[in-house]
């Protein structure tokens, strides 16, 4: 499924998997969302509730531009850079177009729709 996430009022495309859980962040779809820096790879937003993990991996490694829920806390994760070791509870959802992550490092807002 594509997406368009907008950055400070700037459009990014990305594409979700086809997992249990991107299927039921698309379910909220549209949001509306504060980002905050968490560890200088990835920025970071809390969902309005969890989502189903079913199926899912234990752990991931997340990469630069990978959008991905993080089941412990229940939040949204848009990596910057790589997220170097897997991370337990880390599901990923989808990824962004190449060449734009560079658009995520810095944004303090995003909303975040179904694509056409």
């Amino acid at each position: 499924m594509t997406i368009r996430l907008t950055l400070d009022g700037r459009p990014v495309d990305a594409t979700l998997n086809d997992s249990a859980a991107a299927r039921d962040f698309a379910a909220l779809l549209p949001l509306t969302l504060d980002l905050s820096d968490f560890h200088g790879t990835e920025r970071i937003a809390g969902l309005p509730r969890r989502l189903d993990t079913s199926g899912a991996p234990d752990a991931a490694e997340a990469r630069a531009g990978d959008l991905a829920y993080y089941a412990p806390w229940g939040n949204l994760a848009l990596y910057y850079r790589d997220g170097g070791s897997s991370d337990s509870g880390l599901v990923i959802l989808g990824h962004v177009a190449d060449g734009d992550t560079e658009r995520l490092a810095t944004a303090e807002h995003v909303t975040i729709e179904a694509g056409s």
